[in-house]
């Protein structure tokens, strides 16, 4: 009747006011039609002494049921001796088993909403209920069901209350001694030894996927014991350590307030694991930071980040939490600056610049973002970086080999960069002339350090880039369109010279603007009004005048780059001074070349910021998107773009982590794994003529390396599109129109934090897997290459063709390549096209457009990471690389990061016709083209790491490298020069030759000769002449074969094989031994009718087999395999 009563007062009362229900609790003793139980053993009210006297009526009730009530005297029980706040005590030891044990029980019983509002919200509360669990058990046993509300399911059966029975018989039974002995010892229970060891247990077999560790209330209740303590925090790491689940599930059993009572000076040891675990607290969930400023816990990370006794892994997980801190948190910003935290971070930046060794970069990563997040938007925490020479000191990060570093580092500088600068001179000094000067030039140091890493390998660290000079621009806009305006009205300053023109327009001011492939909207306006024209300019146009006939520095050259129009927005000719003080105009011309260096960049979302940034300043491209007719969508599907911002998992592989980043992206993402087995060729078990090397030379520590190969793991929490988190498309130019909030924004620092959410106690779980993948495509490798060896009298002819394949490439096939473990063949065209081919079961597998605007076709395809899961690396002809993940799948896809490998282009040249090269044992790649330089790249750390000269005033046309010597390459030039290098010597140039000296002179394809003796090549020139040189004898070749008559156009060497073959455009492909010797021709399809081959347009070996795919000019694509030759 009660109860009824209770609940029809509580459903009025909740259509009135529904939060005074929810506060409401009633607790009852049985239900209805139910008899309390009368006991002379018991009080006469059960209930009440369960709810006020907990520990005397469990043991009592206990007593009466176990074998200690023949020796025990139940009265003993009133004369426990202790405090309950006393754990050293019997009846403190009792009192914290019990709240233990009832904790775990609700934890693991009530959904964790109700668990936390009862159990942990307040302490009258909790200790009510804990108590009531006691009654219920209780009361059951009497045939009485309490009632309660909110109601509770059943308890009284759990099975942890046998473990609190087997606790209290063993605290009992020392009862009896300790009475009549008050000085006897009391021995603690095992109970808190055991629940750990069964946590334990739990985390070396449990998983996201199980049932979830009872014990964990029970870990946090032995925190609180100085005795239990250390291994309590290691195990909690490990578990916190298991995922962001774990962390969800640690704080919803209340471990907040337990762990940030614990941060007070304690041993080195609890330190370190203290700072772990709130490593990951942080990392799921970032409110916590006002709870550490209000407890000024902040200290302890600081004071632990300055010590030396922790390892720098740590050390940066304290520079995480303090970034966490200061992110977005105006007075976490203030307290970690009246702390000192700027000195300390800046002090351990130059040390790690004045330290031989190698810092950890994980440590140098966080640093930097620590001193971003305090400086950004902060104009105090910037004059403090300004006046302790930051820049100076953050400048040298950006040659790091970790991308992730540079990338942070450019955030920091970025910070430094205050986007309004006129508040900014407001809030410090107004009218300081020499402080002006001194913040001048501390920006200058910045943006130029920031421009030598605009055209960084990283999308990670361009895309940072972007968002530091949109921040410039912001301060300086009315300067850079000064600058741009003043450009078209005079004649251009010799750093604007080799941009290309905007336009042949002619004297009557009306021209095409660009090619009308692309058909671009050119928008012009001054800062309040804009003019919208269709591809044309009109005579009464700011554009239409004598100045802009000689071009503009931010146009598109419609032969190079037509992929973008450009919507260019120029002041009315006043120059408006605003509050900044002007730099030099070189430096506005040098960042405006960046600016639109980084619009035309090959990476989606880079090109997107980088039209962001024109747009602050009133320059804007837009595009209207022209698909091809021959467009390389799949039979029966719709042509999509292959540049869907998917970068959900870059993993850095090694085999990238990077991420998905979803971050599944992961990646992370730390190295490229390569080959991790260098197997003795030497050993005399094959008796060849000639050995060649295995799959790939030895590198140390590979699978210690399982991280990322690149690391643009931009995921969908970071963006939803390409455009996420940027301004609108076009920024007004007005003075006050541009908010901050509008800029684009940085996500370094988001990407970074993902590293913390992820297990880094462990290694990954599918590392054996992937070894055991690994070794078993190397035995494959291997038994192939011991058959290529043999194959001396390796026959290829009319009759070896297996497979034939109309690609159906309109402008015919460009480049092809065999995939190593799979009867797998790539091809791409001129349209930059790409279709992959299973030429055993004749089925296409997939096909996709390496980007949005082809330029010039593609001049290279190559695997990365061919034992793993490989990469695709597409090089187009105007240097852009991309590299491709799941190309294989059907419309599944993914661009992992694309660069720029050419720069410093001749002043003229308007085509590259670039030529790149990989080395895998290196992890190098060489690019040249129309420059005076050969490129050198290292892809694992996403970096330009030299620039080798070429020593020759013609273009190079052909590169290969050495598959035994890392560093060493050939190259071939349009002259018929050609030139050894090897980046191990002092001068890199080894020897130079010109073995081609006919009239047609063209290096066509270059290549190491198959063996471990790495000092032969073969050359082929377009006038048909193949050449066998040795770079010991510098002057002639010791060999000639004059295989066409000026129409050679592809040239082949196999890896292991002693065979070359070589391709004509007049429809004749010829093989030869490494002797000179003739093995077979082909010059007609193996068909009923035998027609003849088509022009042959490019030759590609099989790595591991005889086999051989030649592309041609109708668009066909045939496999040749030499009759020994078994295809899997």
């Amino acid at each position: 009747m009660i109860v009824n009563a209770f609940i029809e007062l509580l459903e009025c009362g909740a259509s009135n006011n529904p939060g005074s229900a929810r506060d409401c609790i009633l607790l009852a003793a049985c239900g209805a039609h139910e008899t309390l139980p009368q006991s002379a053993e018991f009080p006469a009210d059960v209930f009440t002494s369960c709810l006020t006297t907990p520990i005397k009526m469990a043991l009592r009730w206990f007593c009466t049921r176990s074998l200690l009530h023949e020796s025990l005297d139940c009265s003993l029980i009133d004369k426990i001796p202790g405090r309950q706040n006393d754990r050293r005590t019997l009846l403190g030891e009792l009192n914290w088993i019990f709240t233990a044990v009832t904790d775990t029980i609700a934890w693991n019983v009530l959904p964790h909403d109700l668990f936390r509002r009862l159990f942990r919200q307040d302490l009258v509360v909790a200790n009510l209920f804990r108590n009531f669990l006691l009654a219920e058990r209780i009361m059951r046993s009497a045939n009485c069901s309490p009632i309660s509300y909110p109601m509770l399911p059943p308890t009284h059966q759990h099975h942890m209350w046998d473990a609190w029975d087997m606790a209290a018989e063993i605290c009992l039974s020392q009862l009896p001694s300790l009475i009549e002995d008050p000085n006897a010892e009391f021995q603690l229970s095992p109970f808190f030894t055991e629940q750990l060891t069964a946590f334990e247990v739990w985390l070396d077999h449990g998983s996201e996927h199980k049932k979830p560790p009872e014990q964990l209330p029970i870990v946090l209740q032995v925190l609180l014991s100085q005795c239990h303590r250390f291994r309590a925090l290691v195990l909690l790491g490990r578990f916190l350590d298991m995922g962001p689940w774990a962390v969800d599930l640690a704080l919803s059993v209340g471990i907040f307030p337990y762990v940030l009572k614990l941060l007070q000076p304690t041993t080195s040891e609890l330190q370190q694991i203290l700072v772990f675990i709130w490593t990951k607290i942080l990392a799921l969930d970032k409110s916590c930071k006002v709870d550490l400023v209000k407890d000024s816990s902040h200290v302890y990370f600081i004071r632990f980040l300055n010590s030396v006794e922790a390892y720098p892994e740590q050390r940066a997980m304290a520079a995480f939490v303090l970034a966490v801190i200061g992110d977005g948190h105006r007075r976490g910003q203030e307290v970690c600056i009246e702390a000192g935290l700027i000195p300390v971070c800046l002090r351990h930046l130059h040390g790690s610049m004045q330290n031989d060794s190698q810092t950890e970069p994980l440590f140098l990563q966080w640093l930097c973002l620590c001193l971003g997040k305090m400086w950004e938007d902060f104009s105090e925490a910037q004059l403090i970086g300004l006046q302790t020479d930051a820049p100076a000191i953050c400048a040298p990060l950006l040659s790091e080999p970790q991308p992730e570093v540079r990338a942070s580092a450019v955030f920091a500088l970025a910070t430094l960069l205050d986007v309004g600068f006129d508040s900014f001179r407001d809030a410090v000094v107004e009218d300081e002339e020499s402080d002006d000067d001194e913040k001048s030039r501390a920006e200058i140091i910045m943006i130029k350090s920031l421009l030598n890493v605009a055209s960084d390998g990283s999308p990670l660290v361009r895309a940072e880039v972007a968002v530091a000079l949109a921040r410039f621009a912001f301060g300086h806009r009315q300067h850079l369109k000064s600058i741009a305006s003043a450009y078209w009205k005079h004649q251009p300053n010799l750093l604007l010279n080799p941009l290309p023109s905007l336009a042949n327009i002619n004297g009557t001011g009306s021209g095409n603007i660009v090619s009308p492939q692309i058909s671009p909207l050119i928008r012009v306006g001054n800062d309040n009004t804009a003019v919208i024209w269709d591809g044309r300019v009109s005579t009464s146009s700011p554009l239409a005048t004598a100045g802009i006939m000689h071009g503009s520095p931010l146009s598109d050259d419609s032969s190079h780059h037509s992929d973008y129009g450009i919507l260019t927005g120029v002041s009315n000719g006043v120059i408006h001074q605003s509050r900044p003080k002007p730099l030099d105009n070189s430096l506005y011309s040098e960042c405006l070349l960046a600016m639109r260096t980084l619009a035309k960049d090959p990476s989606p979302r880079i090109a997107s910021l980088g039209r962001r940034v024109l747009s602050i300043i009133g320059i804007e491209q837009v595009t209207k998107s022209v698909k091809f007719a021959g467009n390389s969508a799949l039979p029966g599907e719709s042509v999509t773009s292959s540049q869907t911002p998917s970068f959900a998992g870059l993993a850095r592989y090694s085999a990238l982590p990077g991420e998905s980043v979803t971050s599944s992206q992961t990646p992370s993402f730390a190295g490229l794994a390569r080959s991790t087995s260098w197997f003795d060729m030497n050993g005399g078990h094959l008796p060849l003529t000639f050995r060649t090397p295995p799959v790939s030379p030895p590198q140390q520590n590979n699978l210690t390396r399982m991280r990322r190969v690149f690391s643009l793991e931009f995921g969908t929490h970071l963006m939803n599109s390409i455009d996420s988190g940027l301004a609108d498309p076009l920024l007004g130019s007005g003075s006050g129109a541009l908010e901050r909030s509008l800029l684009p924004q940085s996500t370094i620092y988001n990407y970074s934090c993902g590293h913390f959410s992820k297990p880094l106690l462990t290694a990954s779980d599918d590392s054996e897997e992937l070894l055991a993948r690994r070794e078993e495509q190397e035995r494959f490798a291997l038994d192939r290459i011991a058959k290529c060896q043999h194959s001396s009298t390796s026959k290829l002819n009319n009759n070896s063709q297996i497979a034939s394949w109309d690609t159906r490439f309109e402008t015919g096939t460009r480049t092809a390549l065999l995939q190593p473990f799979s009867p797998i063949v790539i091809a791409a065209d001129e349209n930059e096209r790409i279709r992959i081919w299973n030429y055993e079961e004749a089925t296409l597998l997939n096909g996709f457009d390496n980007h949005d605007f082809p330029e010039k076709g593609i001049s290279k395809l190559s695997l990365l990471n061919e034992l793993d899961d490989s990469l695709l690396l597409v090089a187009s002809c105007d240097g852009n690389i991309r590299i491709w993940r799941d190309y294989t799948q059907r419309g599944e896809q993914k661009l992992v990061t694309a660069f720029s490998s050419i720069q410093g282009q001749k002043p003229g040249v308007r085509s590259l016709s670039a030529v790149v090269d990989w080395q895998q044992q290196s992890g190098y790649l060489y690019a040249a083209g129309d420059i005076s330089a050969i490129m050198l790249w290292d892809l694992d750390k996403e970096q330009l790491v030299n620039s080798i000269p070429s020593s020759s005033d013609c273009s190079v046309s052909a590169l290969a490298s050495s598959r035994v010597h890392g560093g060493q390459f050939a190259a071939g030039f349009v002259d018929g020069s050609v030139r050894i290098y090897d980046i191990r010597t002092p001068n890199m140039l080894v020897c130079a030759t010109r073995p081609h000296t006919k009239e047609v002179e063209r290096v066509v394809g270059i290549g190491f000769q198959p063996g471990l003796d790495q000092g032969k090549i073969v050359s082929a020139s377009q006038a048909g002449d193949i050449q066998f040189l040795d770079i010991r004898n510098r002057t002639d070749a010791y060999r000639t074969i004059n295989s066409y008559r000026g129409s050679l156009t592809a040239l082949a060497v196999h890896r292991h094989a002693p065979v070359i073959a070589s391709g004509s455009a007049r429809q004749l492909i010829k093989v030869f031994s490494l002797e000179g010797v003739q093995l077979g021709s082909i010059r007609y399809q193996h068909t009923f009718m035998a027609q003849k081959i088509g022009s042959v347009s490019c030759l590609a070996f099989h790595p591991y087999q005889v086999l051989l795919a030649a592309g041609a000019a109708d668009g066909c694509v045939s496999i040749y395999s030499d009759e020994n030759s078994q295809t899997r």
